[in-house]
């Protein structure tokens, strides 16, 4: 293909036997690329790169209706961007830091998750009538080595980006945006944290995978003691033959999933449904999302049957343990001179960790960043010799060197951005990597329980007994399940004279509840004789608690009255405020924000001027 300008080889020492030698290391150097110009853009991924002799080792091992596993798995770095799309570089590079490595391996474990099976594969390998069978299937021995303050290899900083200084960089960002140069752009910092001999890297992937699960999840010894280890909620770029489809039989389909539009995670489901509303009617996240699809959209154009690129799926909402996002899916079809490849090197790197104009936004990261990204905003995954090509961008990824590790995480900027939010979401981003470094969990054990986790917290209901008076309500038993969580005996009888006799029985036998609940119910309390109940309660002297048509029955029984709201609130939210005795240390409420947000299922009201003084309003 005339795109290697130089080739060595190095051998072992060639046993007296006459056999093979077991290693041999080959260099190679690829001629320069030609001057942009003098080739159309429609081949720039076409000419002379690194990605040229990863494209001869998929020809050289090619193969049809193979199992799909077999083929180059590893890690793609950020700079490898620079011989698609070259830029002036200006931050100092590790010069034996690594831009590409990529396993072929010949034994693979395969997890499907979804049918809930796993097998494994061994391949043997036969060149020129010489074959790898039965040769020992071994690898080097590299333990991993921790940080030692004695005698560090490298100095430890604990962050490269000062606190404050993102947002300056965010204000330098909007300048930029304000007269065109940049729409859209994404920075990162880097946090770093010392590993001890038991923070190895496999019990980080551990805690990582059950406390961040996400699609691309990876644990990459690269050796010369550097390590990924990642959670990454993104697909970069995916391919695979389609045996139909509307342009021939077996054409390449590429497809991506660009992320854009983050909101944190709230306590629980009904939070989380709050916040997920906020985020979609956020015209800052959506331009976001906009932009980075546009983008990507054109990446695929390039190479892409035309009329095949498309948006299927748009601002889908995606989960993760700390995280709220909204995501776009695309595809197109490519044309039949392009293959995996081209794909991979048309989006570097995607839009949603680089910006648009891509080239520029390229160029504003070099110069605004304190240090090369390495493998971040980069790849993991497989290149197959089948053809096809499955990766994700290297994000929320543990980057360890010896005995570090590093976590970076970045913030997509628009003109609309508040600088010390941004910098804010970066930190939000790094909290649930820099835990699974650092927090120590049930997973480090693989299995092994110990009595402190096995602890279940004190229940406040235990060696309670409660009656719940049933009106006739939706939602009785979900207010005894929640009652029965304190570890209270819960009963629940249905209103009426029954219900009261039960409670008589239960005094006298000496098993007198600790408490009464009033349920919700339909209509209003006189048609359910609340007063003979609450009359009941005082004279036994049984705390009583009403919820909704029972609280309605407790003011009317004291003398106050009730209303009727001009618009009834069913299942509608609103917010209830505590008022100074809501507040207090003994009340209800204790442990609760001053406000906070409720479903409302009520028709009825007390009235504020006629609420007697025996009652005391806590919110």
């Amino acid at each position: 293909q005339n795109v290697l300008a130089e080739v060595t080889v190095f051998q072992d020492t060639t046993p007296g036997d006459g056999t093979v030698a077991a290693m041999v290391q080959i260099d190679v150097t690829v001629v320069p690329p030609p001057e942009v110009g003098t080739f159309s853009e429609e081949e720039r991924s076409r000419q002379p790169s690194l990605f040229s002799v990863v494209r001869s080792l998929v020809d050289l091992f090619g193969y049809k209706d193979g199992d799909g596993q077999l083929g180059l798995y590893g890690a793609f770095g950020y700079d490898l961007t620079f011989s698609f799309e070259p830029i002036d570089l200006k931050q100092e590079r590790d010069p034996n830091q690594r831009d590409l490595l990529l396993y072929l391996p010949d034994s693979v474990y395969v997890i499907d998750s979804d049918k809930r099976d796993a097998w494994h594969v061994q391949y043997d390998f036969c060149v020129n009538q010489v074959s790898t069978q039965g040769m020992p299937r071994v690898g080097s021995d590299d333990k991993f080595q921790h940080y030692d303050d004695k005698s560090p290899k490298v100095e430890y900083v604990e962050r490269d980006t000062p606190k404050g200084d993102f947002a300056l960089s965010v204000e330098k960002a909007k300048r930029e945006f304000a007269v065109g140069n940049l729409f859209e752009a994404v920075l990162s910092q880097t946090f770093r944290e010392k590993l001890s001999p038991e923070q190895p890297p496999s019990k980080i992937f551990r805690r990582l995978r059950k406390r961040n699960p996400a699609p691309y999840g990876f644990f990459i010894n690269l050796g010369d003691q550097e390590y990924l280890v990642g959670a990454s909620p993104e697909m970069f770029v995916r391919c695979e033959s389609i045996p139909e489809n509307d342009y021939r039989p077996g054409a390449l389909r590429v497809e991506t999933c660009p992320i854009s539009g983050t909101v944190a995670r709230g306590a629980d489901a009904l939070e989380d449904a709050l916040r997920i509303k906020s985020l979609m009617m956020n015209q800052k996240e959506e331009s976001e999302l906009t932009m980075c699809t546009d983008v990507d959209r054109n990446d695929k154009s390039r190479i892409c049957e035309p009329g095949s690129v498309q948006v299927i799926g748009r601002r889908q909402i995606e989960m993760y343990s700390r995280l709220i996002h909204t995501v776009d899916h695309v595809e197109g079809y490519l044309r039949e001179e392009f293959d995996a490849l081209d794909a991979f090197l048309c989006h570097t790197w995607a839009v949603t960790v680089t910006g648009a104009p891509k080239t520029w936004a390229i160029q504003f990261v070099e110069d605004m960043e304190r240090t090369p990204r390495c493998w971040y905003g980069g790849a993991v995954g497989l290149v197959g010799f089948d053809g096809s090509l499955n990766t994700g961008l290297t994000l929320r990824t543990v980057r360890v060197k010896d005995g570090i590790a590093e976590i970076r995480a970045g913030a997509t900027l628009l003109f609309d951005s508040n600088p010390p939010a941004e910098e804010l979401e970066t930190e939000l981003k790094a909290s649930a990597i820099i835990d699974a470094v650092v927090r120590k969990g049930s997973e480090d054990n693989a299995g092994v329980v110990s009595e402190e986790m096995q602890k279940v917290p004190d229940k406040v209901g235990l060696g309670k007994s409660i009656v719940l008076i049933d009106h006739e309500d939706s939602f009785v038993h979900t207010l005894g399940n929640y009652l029965r969580q304190t570890g209270a005996v819960v009963n629940t009888l249905r209103s009426g004279p029954s219900a009261l006799a039960a409670i008589e029985k239960m005094i006298q036998q000496g098993n007198k509840p600790d408490m009464v609940v009033l349920s919700p119910g339909p209509g209003n309390p006189t048609d359910f004789e609340l007063s003979k109940s609450i009359d009941f309660l005082v004279e036994h002297k049984i705390p009583g608690f009403g919820v909704c048509l029972g609280l309605q029955g407790m003011v009317e029984h004291f003398g106050g009255k009730l209303g009727v709201l001009g618009y009834p609130m069913h299942g509608k939210p609103s917010e209830v405020a505590l008022t100074r005795d809501g507040l207090a240390e003994d009340s209800i409420f204790s442990g609760l924000p001053e406000t906070f947000e409720v479903a409302r299922y009520h028709s009825l009201h007390g009235i504020r001027e006629y609420l007697p003084k025996d009652l005391k309003v806590t919110a």
